[in-house]
């Protein structure tokens, strides 16, 4: 089992109204898309997905992935054609529109569209739109499925927790970022899919990963950026404290830069503009 034939599949929610999935609720689908779809949280949804999320797709140093990108079929046309500009020069990039479903079924029903019959396991993984994974990390996804491929043989799913990073938030000024190693965050938590295998990683609850597979922790490298803003779902909640983020230093930078391709600049220009 040769992991360098196995496909490599990225899934993101980009405001997808979906029914369940989310930690704040809803009592219908209009008040989700109203929450969703305001300018004001679409533009910045926008700045992090621009600034963080899309600048290390663009530079993987193993471009053989396919990157999902689900939106609802209600998305503002005007945002739509925003979204397509961003992702016109990432050729892994395709946008997968449906209608408001039950979460778990429609990210079910969409990972089996974008598998291929390769006949060989899929390594899956998923972001939010304001997440980004280190510019190799399809390379070193394939490296570790190859480590394990005994395990992953023997097992329909087998989790791949990538558990170092960044939280970061960005401003006009630039970037606030801050290191840490939390376990089973979602940005950089991939999965060995059996391709006998009828569920995917967006079918499962990735807290709760270890009780259900195999999960190999592989810490040392920084592999992930989560980011925070105003309207992260998990932090809606009261009682959610602030996480105190510093400004990157001019070292920090440098290495955000060749890491994560993300560039201050860049994101100081997206809000000018």
């Amino acid at each position: 089992m040769n992991s360098r034939d196995m496909q490599v599949i990225g899934l993101c929610r980009f405001s997808y109204p979906a029914l369940g999935g989310f930690q704040v609720e809803h009592e219908t689908i209009a008040e989700r898309e109203a929450f969703l779809y305001d300018p004001t949280r679409l533009d910045e949804r926008f700045r992090m997905f621009e600034t963080i999320t899309l600048p290390p797709l663009r530079a993987q140093s193993d471009p053989n992935f396919t990157f999902g990108v689900v939106i609802g079929t209600s998305f503002p046309d005007q945002q739509r054609t925003r979204l397509e500009a961003l992702l016109a020069d990432i050729p892994q990039a395709v946008i997968i529109a449906r209608p408001p479903k039950r979460h778990r079924p429609v990210m079910k029903e969409i990972l089996q569209e974008l598998r291929q019959p390769t006949g060989l396991p899929s390594l899956q993984f998923r972001m939010d739109d304001d997440d980004a994974v280190s510019i190799h990390f399809v390379k070193r996804l394939r490296e570790v499925a190859e480590d394990l491929s005994g395990v992953i043989a023997r097992n329909r799913y087998v989790g791949i927790d990538f558990n170092q990073g960044y939280i970061a938030r960005i401003d006009a000024k630039g970037l606030r970022a801050k290191p840490c190693v939390e376990t089973l965050w979602t940005p950089a938590l991939a999965m060995a899919v059996s391709p006998h295998a009828s569920r995917g990683i967006m079918n499962f609850s990735h807290a709760k990963l270890t009780r259900v597979m195999p999960v190999l922790s592989v810490t040392g490298e920084d592999m992930y950026i989560r980011g925070h803003n105003e309207y992260n779902d998990s932090r809606q909640k009261d009682g959610i404290k602030p996480v105190r983020v510093p400004r990157v230093t001019e070292e920090d930078a440098r290495h955000l830069k060749q890491v994560f391709n993300i560039d201050q600049d860049h994101i100081r220009a997206v809000h000018r503009r």
